[in-house]
């Protein structure tokens, strides 16, 4: 099933009038990258946040594009809450730096730890992963995501070790549709009671129900820009009958409002979303920063300041470099479009 449509996309001269790029510094090295680079594009709903991460080619990248665009040019589902709980999130750090990221995130009571981390060891997640619990208590909620880096075996083993930490979940521990299905079926041989969430077998798939339909997991974690917008993440979510957790990419806070959109719209709400992840951010464009406060978001959209704009801005070289992005990105959508009808 193909998520990408263009049947209203602007004219390229119109998503690049106005385009602003910014370099924004992390906290802490995240996902092997030490700055976030991030396109805004500017419409008459307001900014539309555009951050595939750099290695994605145009075909993946161009949903990303039409996420932006709905946010610029169009409304999102009406709001069933306003407030919405979300979890602290923990790099690979050391744990002895654990108690310094948490104390970040205002009353969050629910934490997801990554794990498997290139270059690290098993009994790195292990540290990390306990002084979590610690930091937390024994009614905290801990969760570890892998990003598919495990091999079956591998995943076997190490949330067998986790486990005695009382789990929430473990989001995608293994590649493939393929290998969470085998992975379920260990784990329940060997008699590990741990949940399996599906995050890039489902934004990165040209199938995003296939994990429900073939039992691979248990949660869906579901990100508004991979999937196309708050409406395709919205009927995705709605489609796979798996209880949902909304997620971030990575976002600035004006990103982070189209993940809370589609929270707020969803019938049930059952774990806290992975949407606190400004946090991980030197900075930001909006004053009305989206981070926890006692657990939770307000629903809402922050106004873009121009001032943090000019702040944080990119090198022209770079600026030149997503427009070059943006334009690869709706050629793909074009030859999508041609080839559906």
């Amino acid at each position: 099933m193909s998520l990408v449509s263009c049947a209203d996309v602007p004219a390229l001269g119109d998503l690049l009038d106005g385009l602003r790029v910014v370099s924004i510094p992390l906290r802490t090295r995240f996902r092997g990258i030490d700055y976030r680079e991030i396109a805004y594009l500017a419409g008459p709903s307001g900014y539309g946040e555009f951050a595939p991460f750099l290695e994605y080619e145009p075909p993946e990248a161009s949903r990303w594009l039409l996420a932006a665009i709905e946010a610029a040019y169009d409304e999102w589902p009406v709001a069933v809450r306003e407030s919405v709980p979300v979890n602290a999130t923990v790099p690979a750090v050391d744990a002895v730096d654990v108690p310094a990221v948490l104390a970040r995130y205002d009353g969050c009571t629910t934490a997801k730890v990554k794990v498997a981390e290139r270059g690290q060891r098993p009994a790195d997640d292990l540290a990390r992963v306990a002084e979590v619990r610690n930091v937390l208590g024994a009614d905290g909620r801990v969760r570890v995501d892998a990003n598919g880096g495990w091999s079956v075996e591998e995943a076997a083993a190490s949330l067998e070790r986790l486990a005695a930490y009382g789990l929430e979940y473990a989001e995608q521990p293994c590649a493939t549709v393929e290998e969470l299905v085998e992975l379920r079926t260990l784990l329940a041989h060997r008699g590990v009671d741990v949940r399996i969430a599906a995050d890039e077998s489902i934004r990165k798939a040209e199938d995003p129900l296939r994990v429900a339909r073939l039992g691979a997991a248990d949660i869906a974690v579901v990100k508004v820009a991979p999937l196309g917008g708050v409406r395709a993440a919205l009927a995705v979510a709605q489609e796979c009958g798996l209880p949902i957790v909304v997620s971030s990419a990575l976002d600035s806070s004006v990103g982070i409002a189209a993940g809370l959109a589609l929270a707020a719209a969803l019938p049930s709400l059952e774990h806290a979303c992975g949407l606190g992840t400004v946090e991980l951010l030197e900075g930001d464009v909006t004053t009305d920063r989206l981070v926890p406060q006692a657990g939770s978001l307000q629903v809402r959209n922050p106004e873009v300041s121009p001032e943090l704009l000019d702040r944080w801005a990119a090198a022209p070289g770079r600026v030149h470099w997503w427009q070059d992005r943006v334009s690869a990105c709706r050629t793909a959508l074009s030859a999508d479009r041609a080839r559906r009808l």
